[in-house]
């Protein structure tokens, strides 16, 4: 018979070994991307345009129309994936209805990213050609809305759970309204939970390929309004590694991936510093 103890110790043992496990195969992928794609990035690479089909030049179009994507997708987004959140959690109580919207959230979370790619391209790019202009940066934002909107739902509805009910109270017994009480004292306790669901929700729509292969047109030109065309540099590297498939490609395709990798973990580590400058000066 095996002691508690003992069970302990190997049940202790095996998470340990779980999580190392996960964050030696973490290492391993990013560590071949940036050594196999950092010596290939130059000022040029970063600065330049892309020519023969990606092969040759830069990604300067491609970083622009990145940014502009996330941003515009987190535009459309974090509003309603907050403002549903909220819904969920001071305005309703457990019935019918909210049993639709968390049955709806949860539905969306389960659907493969390329269902959301036909969706926005049947929907935004062919129906709504005249508004969208068809394939465009519009077009490409809209659906990468619809595949984070579970994400920010859930974990701002946690987030706003975890707010103590004696916060509330005492804002309303000193007389604030019901929506001062959760712009003034909900939110920004709840912020740290939020802003992980945004990360979190920057992760999935800048590393997807598939749904916006679909939508966002793929055009190595700089885009100049929402209704462009563009690429991201998710679409860029998969595209320049399998349809040039060329050893010049190929690297350029790796110095892609190392300039996304980079580009993420610096997106998360300025959202992160500004979320604990925010709730300093709140607190």
């Amino acid at each position: 018979m095996i002691s508690v103890k003992t069970t302990q110790k190997i049940a202790k043992t095996a998470l340990w070994i779980a999580g190392l496990s996960t964050v030696a195969i973490l290492i391993m992928v990013i560590g071949y991307v940036l050594f196999e794609g950092i010596p290939v990035m130059s000022w040029e690479f970063l600065t330049d345009k892309p020519r023969k089909m990606g092969s040759k030049g830069g990604i300067f179009p491609i970083i622009v129309a990145t940014v502009y994507f996330t941003a515009l997708t987190l535009a459309i987004a974090a509003p309603i994936g907050v403002g549903a959140a909220i819904y969920l959690t001071e305005y309703t109580r457990e019935g019918r209805l909210t049993r639709i919207i968390r049955f709806g959230t949860e539905a969306l979370a389960g659907i493969p990213s390329i269902v959301f790619g036909l969706f926005g391209f049947a929907f935004f790019v062919i129906l709504l050609e005249p508004v969208t202009h068809g394939w465009s940066l519009i077009s490409g934002s809209l659906t990468g809305a619809t595949m984070i909107l579970p994400t920010l739902v859930r974990t701002s509805e946690e987030a706003i759970k975890t707010v103590p009910v004696s916060y509330r109270e005492g804002s309303l017994a000193l007389g604030a309204t019901k929506w001062q009480t959760i712009c003034k004292v909900v939110l920004p306790s709840a912020l740290p939970g939020i802003v992980t669901g945004v990360i979190l929700s920057i992760g999935r729509v800048i590393g997807e390929t598939a749904a916006l292969m679909l939508t966002l047109g793929g055009s190595l030109r700089m885009p100049e309004s929402i209704f462009d065309p563009a690429r991201t540099m998710s679409m860029h590297l998969y595209l320049v590694a399998l349809e040039v498939g060329t050893q010049e490609a190929t690297k350029k395709a790796f110095a892609t991936g190392a300039v996304l990798i980079i580009t993420i973990f610096l997106i998360n580590t300025t959202a992160n510093w500004v979320m604990k400058k925010f709730i300093t000066k709140m607190s």
